[in-house]
C-alpha cells in the first residue's frame, strides 16, 4: 500500500472531492490520464523540468560562469549588473540586451563621444557573446555522462510507451521549449520515426511544409492503399535546437536554417532563443513565427489534451497561445503537472487560478513508508510521470494483437467445423 498526497485541482475544485485515499485517487487519476489520451489530438509541452538533472538550472548557470584574466572589464560589467538585478541570469541578459540596442541607436557627431559610444556597445557585445557561449556549451551536453543517461532513460521510456498510437488518431505532437537533443537522442534509439521541420538528405532546410507530411506504408502492393505508419511523432522545437544554424549556403531552399549532426554544433550561427524576457519579440522572425503558428493551430483542432510537463510558464508568448485556446476552442483540455504558485504570482501565471474545468493542475508526493520519511517520487516531475502516470499504449497494443489472433483463431476453427 502507497503512502503520499496527490493534488489535482479541475479548475479550482478538487478533483478527488476531498478524499486521501492514496491508492484510490492514484487509480482515478490514472482513469483520467487514460481517458485524455483516447481524445483524437495528443499534445505536449515540455519544458527545462524535463531535462533537469542534466542541464542545468538558471541559477546553477550562475554559478559556473567564469572570466579569464583578459576580461576584466567585462566581468566587472557583469558584476555591477549583478548587484542591481542580483543573481538572476534572465534578468541580467535582458539589462544587457537593452543596453546594447541603446547603445546601437546612439550617434554623436564629437568624435570622442562617438568612440566612448562604441566602446560601450562593444563591451555589451562581448558581454552577451560570452553568456550566450556559456549557456550553449551548458545545453550541448555529452549524453554519455551519468547524468545524461538517466534523463535520456526517461524520454526513452515516454516515446516507448506513447509512439505506438491507434493509427485512426493523430500522431503524438511535443512541442518543447528546450533546446537540447534529448528528444532526438531517444527518437532515434527506439527506431522511432519523426518530422522536425526540417527535409533533404545529407543537408536538411527547415521546411514548415513537412508539418503537414506523414509517414504512411503501402497496404495493397496492387493499388495505391496507404495507412499512417504508427510509430511516428511530431517534434516542434520552438525555442530552436543547439543543432540548428544560420547558414548562406541554402541553395533552392526558401529558409536559410539548417540542421546540423550533433559534432558540428557550435554556439556561432545557432538558431536558439535565448531565456530573456525579451524572447518574445525573438519568436516573431523564422524558423520560430511558423513554429509558434504549429503550436496555435494544433490547440485549436478540436477534441485535443496538452500535456505540461516541466514548464514555469515564463514565456508570455506560449502562454498566450494557450489562454487563446482555451478562450476560442470549447473542447481542448489543459493538463498542468506543476505545484499551484503562491498568490502573488497570480498576475503572471493566471492559468493556475482560473475557475475553469478544463484545466487540470497535478502535483503531490509518494512515499514507500506510512511515516513518510522514505520518498519514491515527486508526482509532478517527468520520471514519476513516464514510470507511473502515462499509459503504456504499447502494452495495449500487444494486448489487443493477443486478443485479435485469438478471436481470428476461433472464427477459422468455427468456420471448419461448420463445413465438415
Amino acid at each position: 500500500m502507497a503512502n503520499g498526497k496527490i493534488i489535482v485541482s479541475q479548475g479550482t475544485s478538487d478533483f478527488f472531492q476531498g478524499s486521501e485515499d492514496f491508492d484510490k485517487n492514484l487509480a482515478l487519476l490514472k482513469d483520467k490520464i487514460r481517458e485524455f489520451f483516447n481524445l483524437k489530438n495528443v499534445n505536449y509541452l515540455f519544458g527545462s523540468g524535463t531535462s533537469s538533472g542534466a542541464i542545468p538550472t538558471m541559477s546553477k548557470l550562475y554559478e559556473d560562469l567564469h572570466f579569464d584574466e583578459d576580461e576584466k572589464e567585462t566581468e566587472c560589467e557583469f558584476d555591477s549588473i549583478v548587484k542591481k538585478e542580483g543573481d538572476n541570469l534572465e534578468k541580467c541578459l535582458n539589462v544587457m540586451y537593452s543596453a546594447r540596442s541603446y547603445y546601437s541607436g546612439l550617434e554623436d557627431s564629437d568624435k570622442e563621444e562617438q568612440k566612448k559610444i562604441e566602446s560601450q556597445k562593444s563591451l555589451y557585445d562581448s558581454l552577451i557573446k560570452k553568456i550566450e557561449n556559456h549557456i550553449f556549451n551548458s545545453i550541448n551536453i555529452s549524453f554519455e555522462s551519468e547524468a545524461g543517461q538517466k534523463v535520456l532513460a526517461y524520454y526513452k521510456t515516454f516515446y516507448q510507451k506513447l509512439a505506438l498510437r491507434n493509427k485512426d488518431n493523430s500522431r503524438i505532437r511535443v512541442f518543447t521549449t528546450n533546446n537540447d537533443l534529448f528528444n532526438e537522442i531517444a527518437l532515434d534509439a527506439l527506431n522511432i520515426h519523426y518530422i522536425n521541420g526540417f527535409s533533404g538528405g545529407l543537408h536538411k532546410f527547415f521546411n514548415p511544409a513537412i508539418f503537414n507530411y506523414t509517414w504512411s506504408k503501402r497496404m495493397d502492393t496492387s493499388i495505391d492503399k496507404y495507412e499512417p505508419v504508427e510509430n511516428m511523432v511530431y517534434l516542434y522545437k520552438i525555442h530552436g535546437s543547439v543543432n540548428w544554424r544560420e547558414t548562406k549556403d541554402a541553395g533552392n531552399n526558401y529558409f536559410e536554417i539548417e540542421e546540423v549532426i550533433p559534432s558540428e554544433t557550435k554556439a556561432d550561427g545557432s538558431v536558439l532563443i535565448y531565456p530573456t524576457p525579451t524572447k518574445q519579440d525573438k519568436s516573431l522572425g523564422s524558423p520560430y513565427v511558423d513554429l509558434f503558428r504549429e503550436f496555435q493551430n494544433k490547440l485549436l483542432e478540436p477534441h485535443s489534451v496538452l500535456f505540461v510537463i516541466g514548464y514555469s510558464f515564463s514565456d508570455r508568448h506560449v502562454n498566450d497561445i494557450i489562454y487563446r485556446a482555451l478562450a476560442t476552442n470549447s473542447t481542448i483540455n489543459v493538463v498542468i503537472f506543476g505545484t499551484k504558485p503562491n498568490e502573488e504570482e497570480r498576475k503572471n501565471k493566471p492559468i493556475f487560478f482560473i475557475d475553469d474545468n478544463r484545466i487540470f493542475t497535478i502535483s503531490g508526493t509518494e512515499y514507500k513508508d506510512e511515516e513518510k520519511t522514505v520518498k519514491i517520487g515527486t508526482i509532478n516531475y517527468f520520471d514519476y510521470i513516464v514510470k507511473n502516470l502515462i499509459p503504456n499504449l504499447d502494452a495495449f497494443r500487444k494486448d489487443g494483437d493477443l486478443l485479435n489472433k485469438f478471436v481470428q483463431s476461433l472464427t477459422e476453427k468455427t468456420k471448419k467445423d461448420e463445413d465438415r
